[in-house]
C-alpha cells in the first residue's frame, strides 16, 4: 500500500533477451519508474504457458517497486496463442531442463545488470514454473530469494524422470544457496501433501532456510482469479506472505 502523494509510474515492454546457449527469446519486464535502487524478480512462467496471468503478475510485481522480468520459456517452439504453442511443448515432452536454466540464468544477469538495480535478485514461479524456479535458486548462483507456488515435480520417481528432465529438483536441495517460501494446497494432486513433507524433510535434512504453508480448502492454482480452482481468501493471504517473505530478503 502506498501514502496517496508518492510518485507511481510503471513500464511494461516485450524486450529481447540472451538465453541459453545464446539464443534470443522474448521476455516481459515491468519495471518502476524512477531511479531505484529497485530490487529484481524473475518470474517463471506455468505449464499453460506465457499467459495473460503471468503479464499481470509481472505488472503486480512492479507496482510493488520491483522491477520483474518474465521470459518466455516457450519461444523457440513458436508463436501463437499461449494455449496453442503450450500444447506443442507438452506434445515434445516439454522444454528440457538444462535450457530452461539458461534462460533464467539470462533473466537474472539482465536485471542484475539494469542502472537501477540494487543488486538483490529473486525468483517466482508457479505449477511447472515452481518446479523450475526451485531448480534454479539450487543450480543457477546469484539468486537471493525463492518462491515456488505449488511446483509439481519437485519430488520424482523413477519412472517419472525423462530426458527433458533427468534429475529430480530434490535431488539438488544440498545445493540451495537462499532461503526458500513454499505455498501449497491441501487439495493438490500435483505436489501431493505427501510430496510436500517429503520435500520439506530434506530441507531439514540439509539445514536450509525455508517456510512452507499448506492451505486447506485449496488445490493447484489457487491464485488463478480466471479459473474456477480460485480462493480468494487463501490467495490473498498467499500474496500476502510472497511480498513480505521477498520484501525480507531482497530489500535489505
Amino acid at each position: 500500500m502506498h501514502a496517496t502523494d508518492v510518485y507511481q509510474g510503471m513500464l511494461a515492454e516485450t524486450i529481447p533477451l540472451a538465453g541459453a546457449n545464446g539464443d534470443w527469446i522474448n521476455a516481459y519486464l515491468a519495471r518502476p519508474l524512477g531511479p531505484g535502487p529497485f530490487p529484481g524478480v524473475v518470474l517463471v512462467h506455468h505449464m499453460p504457458g506465457w499467459d495473460d496471468w503471468y503479464f499481470e503478475a509481472t505488472r503486480k510485481f512492479a507496482a510493488e517497486g520491483y522491477m520483474a522480468l518474465a521470459p518466455n520459456l516457450y519461444a523457440r517452439t513458436g508463436h501463437g496463442m499461449p494455449d496453442d504453442v503450450a500444447a506443442q511443448v507438452r506434445a515434445a515432452g516439454g522444454v528440457p531442463d538444462d535450457q530452461v536454466l539458461g534462460d533464467l540464468a539470462g533473466a537474472q544477469h539482465w536485471l542484475r545488470a539494469c542502472p537501477s538495480s540494487n543488486g538483490k535478485v529473486g525468483i517466482f514461479g508457479t505449477c511447472s514454473g515452481g518446479r523450475h524456479a526451485y531448480l534454479a535458486a539450487c543450480r543457477v548462483s546469484g539468486f537471493d530469494a525463492v518462491v515456488d507456488l505449488w511446483g509439481g515435480g519437485v519430488v520424482m520417481s523413477d519412472a517419472e524422470l525423462t530426458p527433458a528432465r533427468p534429475v529430480a529438483p530434490i535431488d539438488y536441495t544440498a545445493s540451495l544457496a537462499c532461503p526458500l517460501l513454499g505455498l501449497f494446497g491441501e487439495e493438490d494432486r500435483s505436489p501431493t501433501p505427501a510430496q510436500v513433507a517429503q520435500h520439506e524433510q530434506a530441507l531439514k535434512q540439509h539445514d536450509k532456510a525455508y517456510a512452507f504453508h499448506m492451505y486447506p480448502d485449496a488445490g493447484h492454482g489457487f491464485f488463478y482469479h480466471n479459473r474456477p480452482n480460485y480462493r480468494q481468501a487463501q490467495a490473498v493471504d498467499g500474496w500476502q506472505k510472497v511480498f513480505a517473505f521477498l520484501d525480507e530478503h531482497l530489500r535489505n
